[in-house]
């Protein structure tokens, strides 16, 4: 059964992939539409690096189109399975290129900041960049998950295979960590209480 492209904006995600893996190619196309931008936001943030992080988009749809015709409703969300899988890969190639300078790995620009603006964030981001790097991996992760891809407790908890309470230790533990890595900058990197 083949879909009008226009009506899958209502269609869950679960949905679609049983969609796909029954050869409906408009349910790949929304597919990807919906969950290629999440996952490579989400692949970027954790690397710092947008190439990078385009290899890991791409791998990580390639291994959902792959296990879809064997995928099993009901035991998890398609959007968690994937997250995990990108989180996953985001680790591998970040344990390989442990030799890496963070002075080497590209920041983002925004074209629609001031230069000065933009050297600032760029300051902040690279700050919080090296001071997440510094983390122990899974705190690292739980804080990407929970405050910048704002994820619920309970999705991380799933994506990371751990308890919630697990999620809040490790959040909680890489806010306080974070919070006396970056003490000193405050001033310099322009932050606010």
């Amino acid at each position: 059964m083949t879909m009008p492209f226009d009506d899958t904006s209502a269609v869950p995600t679960e949905a679609l992939l049983l969609l796909y893996a029954n050869g409906d190619r408009e349910a790949s196309r929304a597919l990807t539409m919906r969950l290629l931008p999440r996952v490579l936001s989400h692949a970027e943030r954790v690397l710092g690096n947008r190439a990078e992080a385009e290899d890991i988009a791409q791998e990580a749809m390639l291994r959902l189109w792959k296990i879809a015709p064997d995928w099993r409703q009901g035991e998890a969300k398609v959007t968690t399975w994937l997250y995990r899988v990108v989180g996953n890969l985001c680790t591998d190639r970040l344990r390989r290129r442990r030799g890496v300078g963070l002075d080497e790995v590209p920041e983002p620009v925004d074209d629609q900041a001031s230069p000065a603006d933009r050297m600032q964030e760029t300051a902040r981001a690279s700050a919080l960049h090296a001071a997440l790097a510094r983390l122990p991996e899974r705190q690292a992760q739980a804080v990407i998950l929970r405050h910048i891809e704002e994820l619920s407790n309970p999705e991380i908890a799933e994506i990371m295979d751990i308890s919630v309470e697990a999620v809040e230790s490790l959040v909680a533990r890489g806010k306080r960590a974070l919070t006396a890595d970056l003490a000193g900058q405050r001033e310099e990197l322009g932050i606010r209480e």
